[in-house]
């Protein structure tokens, strides 16, 4: 029989992505939802839209029934609850997200026991970064005998080709301190803090600030042995992160507010819709891994470009999908993607999508 897939939130950029990725290489049919009553966007073959509201828990779980595999991307994660990975769960059903949010995984995975106990696989924080980012860590640390430290930057042009989403996302993450491994202890980060020009494919040099990631809370976990998680990330043109620098140093309760959030997040999209026309949209990652290497200290680069941001986010989710699908990745709990995928399964799905990563060593 046909499977069958439902993107929650497919009807946002990046689950349009991760709905284009599942049907070029799968035969899944795939049922993208929604708020709106109909589709703002064409439909491809073995694509279907069903209006969708995440408040309505019965009828979230009647579509979750009704299909093979789950995936979630109805962002900002920060403010969603665990409904629809706990209905999975129950269901006996795969699950996979786009989560961006580090509370919203940290609580995920201490559901991974009772995943187990289903038989569920459920595999959180897949896309770009996080996503690939921790592949590639994963990949680095491989490579070395010892992996001392792990420095992560992010280099995106304008919108990064998503939608609004997004944008609430970044200034949501702008509104607390965070904490970081640094030289073996845990050490709270002021977000957007310490730049760093660095040097990028596609764009050249770039800079890039401290931000809340993920990978800083499940690396530390899957790699115990890296005394030190650095995740940066920072935007094309510079002036986006001269301006994010600013908000983050905004007075008092200024970002905690969610009419600001909301129309700090409508300005910045609007604006990115003159600037992408000239930057374009794409994405620049840089991995280093600082460690040893026949006793002798080695460093470890890897890098990845696109031209679509968005179409990454795609691919890595997709790629966990086509894996999940065809039965070549089950493993019980719930997961971030560097615990979950080995390397030689992630290499594969990347080369089937024409990505690559650059080593430099």
């Amino acid at each position: 029989m046909t499977q069958k897939v439902l993107i929650i939130g497919g009807g946002g950029r990046i689950g349009r992505s991760v709905a284009a990725d599942i049907l070029t290489h799968t035969a899944a049919q795939v049922t993208v939802t929604g708020r709106q009553a109909a589709a703002l966007f064409a439909l491809k073959n073995n694509q279907t839209y069903q209006a969708l509201n995440l408040d309505d828990e019965p009828a979230v779980e009647k579509a979750i029934a009704q299909h093979d595999l789950t995936i979630h991307c109805a962002g900002p994660f920060r403010s969603r609850n665990h409904h629809i990975l706990l209905s999975c769960i129950a269901q006996g059903k795969p699950y996979l997200d786009v989560a961006d949010s580090p509370d919203y995984v940290n609580q995920a995975l201490k559901y991974r026991e009772q995943a187990q106990a289903a038989g569920v696989t459920a595999i959180t924080a897949t896309g770009i970064f996080p996503g690939i980012s921790g592949s590639m860590v994963r990949q680095g640390v491989e490579q070395l005998d010892k992996a001392k430290s792990a420095h992560m930057s992010y280099l995106v042009a304008g919108s990064g080709g998503a939608g609004v989403t997004v944008m609430r996302t970044t200034f949501i993450e702008l509104q607390t301190p965070f904490m970081s491994k640094i030289q073996g202890k845990w050490k709270t980060i002021s977000p957007y803090s310490e730049r760093e020009v660095i040097e990028f494919p596609r764009f050249g040099k770039g800079g890039v600030y401290w931000f809340n990631t993920i990978e800083a809370m499940t690396l530390a976990d899957t790699f115990p042995q890296l005394k030190t998680i650095v995740t940066k990330f920072g935007s094309v043109p510079d002036y986006y992160n001269r301006l994010t620098w600013l908000m983050a140093r905004a007075p008092g309760n200024f970002l905690k507010n969610n009419q600001v959030i909301e129309a700090l997040a409508r300005i910045s999209y609007r604006m990115t819709e003159f600037t992408d026309p000239y930057t374009g949209v794409g994405i620049a990652m840089r991995i280093e891994i600082d460690g040893e290497k026949d006793g002798k200290p080695a460093t470890y680069i890897s890098t990845i470009e696109h031209e679509d941001t968005a179409y990454c986010a795609g691919c890595g989710t997709g790629a966990i999908a086509q894996l999940v699908l065809n039965g070549t990745l089950a493993k019980p709990g719930v997961w971030p993607v560097e615990q979950s995928l080995p390397t030689d399964l992630f290499t594969e799905t990347l080369e089937q999508r024409q990505l690559e990563i650059k080593q430099i060593q």
